[in-house]
């Protein structure tokens, strides 16, 4: 009787360690695999209550600084409709789109949305709207037409060197804001302390439009837009015009029309004005000035670092072998 009882409990015993064979097998497998995120051929596998990532993707073109940067396209365009006849318009329109400038960096902060297309997009419409403005003055001021066209290239040669030289030698992560002190501290103060940069490019913006506002007001300047009115345009005022009532026309009126031309010679500036702006903001123009041939320089110097770096690398200038004759 003991000996059948022996026998049953080993049978029992050998039948619970077949039972528990396979599951510590898979254990192992599972151990090999690492930490149960694979198959018994070794792969990895996703675990099934992994989460997808299915946020929507951002659109770039749409952020709030961006829209701003729209909005003073759009005011400088309109600037350039009124600049030739209307003084006052224009100016009001290029001023607004001038100060958007430090609002849409600020917003790009606020929002947690700076970006590089909107960086380019700052510095495209900045480059642009000043080049246009200069463009004018050099029509309105012939004589100093040759100043005007070395401030257009001096502006757009040292923004292009300075944002090619931080894109090639520092890499594309990099901003063209960030200049190191040792390579200038001018430059330093100038692109990371927000108030020297504001004041700097407002004034700078500012002796531009009274040169603009003088070009309306001077006599001391002259310019021809000052020429009298003509007995012919005289005519064709005093016998009227089939009238534009659209809301379109209303809001923007066309600025070459001779009612529109009597106007803004009717409605001329007091130079007093426009002289005293000149005056307060000259100073500043010029350092600005300054700081475009020293970014130019330093842009300069640093590609020409990079070059003498990488033909040292290179074995630059290899060394000739000599041939007998």
């Amino acid at each position: 009787m003991s000996e059948r009882r022996t026998r049953r409990r080993a049978a029992l015993a050998a039948a619970a360690a077949a039972d528990d064979a396979p599951t510590k097998s898979n254990q192992d497998k599972t151990i090999m695999n690492g930490s149960g995120n694979g198959n018994d051929n070794g792969e990895a596998v996703a675990p099934s209550d992994s989460k997808v990532d299915v946020s929507p993707r951002e659109n770039i073109f749409i952020f709030w600084p961006n829209i701003i940067g729209y909005s003073r396209i759009v005011l400088a365009i309109a600037s350039l409709y009124y600049m030739p006849l209307h003084p006052r318009t224009c100016s009001l329109l290029y001023s607004i789109s001038c100060l958007l400038d430090a609002l849409d960096g600020y917003a790009a902060r606020y929002f947690q949305q700076s970006t590089k297309f909107g960086a380019v997009l700052d510095m495209v419409t900045d480059r642009c709207t000043t080049s246009c403005l200069l463009v004018f003055l050099s029509s309105a001021f012939p004589r100093w037409a040759i100043v005007f066209q070395g401030l257009i290239s001096i502006d757009f040669a040292s923004h292009y060197m300075h944002m090619y030289a931080t894109l090639a030698m520092a890499g594309s992560d990099t901003s063209h804001k960030n200049v190191d002190k040792s390579r200038s501290w001018l430059l330093n103060l100038y692109y990371t302390n927000k108030t020297v940069l504001f004041l700097c490019c407002a004034l700078n913006e500012l002796f531009f439009i009274a040169l603009y506002l003088l070009s309306f007001s001077s006599p001391l300047l002259s310019p021809q837009l000052l020429e009298p009115l003509g007995e012919h345009k005289a005519a064709a005022i005093q016998t009227g015009a089939q009238v534009n009532s659209s809301v379109l026309r209303q809001l923007f009126t066309n600025p070459y029309s001779a009612g529109a031309l009597e106007m803004a010679r009717a409605n001329k500036m007091d130079s007093t004005f426009p002289w005293i702006l000149a005056g307060i903001s000259a100073p500043v123009m010029a350092l600005k000035q300054f700081l475009n041939v020293l970014q130019m320089v330093k842009a300069s110097r640093w590609l020409a670092e990079g070059d003498v770096d990488a033909r040292r690398k290179a074995g630059l200038p290899k060394k000739k072998s000599m041939k007998k004759a």
